[in-house]
């Protein structure tokens, strides 16, 4: 991670992803599979990564939340949206915001990419290169 990144994470505690982003690690991903497949495959890796907990799953809008420990005691909310691009394509982005007034130093980016990493190994047949 860059120098730039923590000192940004020293004000910012949220971070997202979208196709707008100028870092392209933080870009939407974009898989080759239905949204209730990439459903079922996402929330099968979420639900099995320690530390992470689910708190809530709702299948009708693809939104699944999540809650994570730091190593400094603070609380990480993080969002993974899961959208329908056309019939057989899905599009994953993820929102991941600290608690608490301070900066992240750059956590909530670590998180993020953390998160795809995982998700684009189990979905690395499918995924789309852009």
């Amino acid at each position: 991670m860059s120098l730039k990144r923590t000192l940004v994470g020293i004000v910012r505690s949220q971070e997202s992803t979208s196709d707008r982003v100028k870092d392209p690690q933080m870009k939407t991903r974009y898989y080759n599979l239905s949204r209730d497949k990439a459903w079922g495959e996402i929330t099968s890796i979420l639900k099995k990564i320690p530390g992470y907990k689910v708190l809530h799953e709702v299948a009708s809008v693809g939104e699944i939340t999540l809650e994570k420990r730091t190593a400094f005691g603070r609380t990480v909310d993080i969002t993974v949206s899961i959208l329908s691009v056309s019939p057989v394509r899905s599009a994953v982005d993820i929102y991941s915001a600290s608690r608490g007034s301070l900066g992240d130093l750059g956590a909530n980016y670590r998180i993020i990419l953390q998160l795809f990493t995982m998700i684009d190994k189990k979905l690395s047949t499918y995924k789309v290169v852009q």
